[in-house]
């Protein structure tokens, strides 16, 4: 069964979203978070940063490089 907990909307329509969760789905400061409007209400998913997702080569690449050549190579194509 899925595990609920209340949370406050403030006057600017803010939440905070507990620290467990924080935690659990790597939100940190400036993460972004889509918002899925589905039928049952809404979902909250945090979008995770390529420097996130490297893994084992975090930190070996330039992200900025990377999608600037990326870039250029799709200008080639078109």
């Amino acid at each position: 069964m899925t595990e609920l907990e209340e949370v406050s909307v403030t006057r600017k329509g803010q939440i905070t979203i507990p620290v467990k969760y924080r935690r659990k789905y790597g939100i940190n400061e400036g993460t972004k978070v889509l918002i899925d409007d589905a039928e049952r209400g809404i979902f909250l998913r945090p979008i995770m940063r390529l420097e996130e997702q490297a893994g084992i080569d975090a930190g070996k690449y330039d992200t900025k490089k990377l999608k600037k050549s990326l870039d250029q190579v799709r200008e080639e194509w078109r």
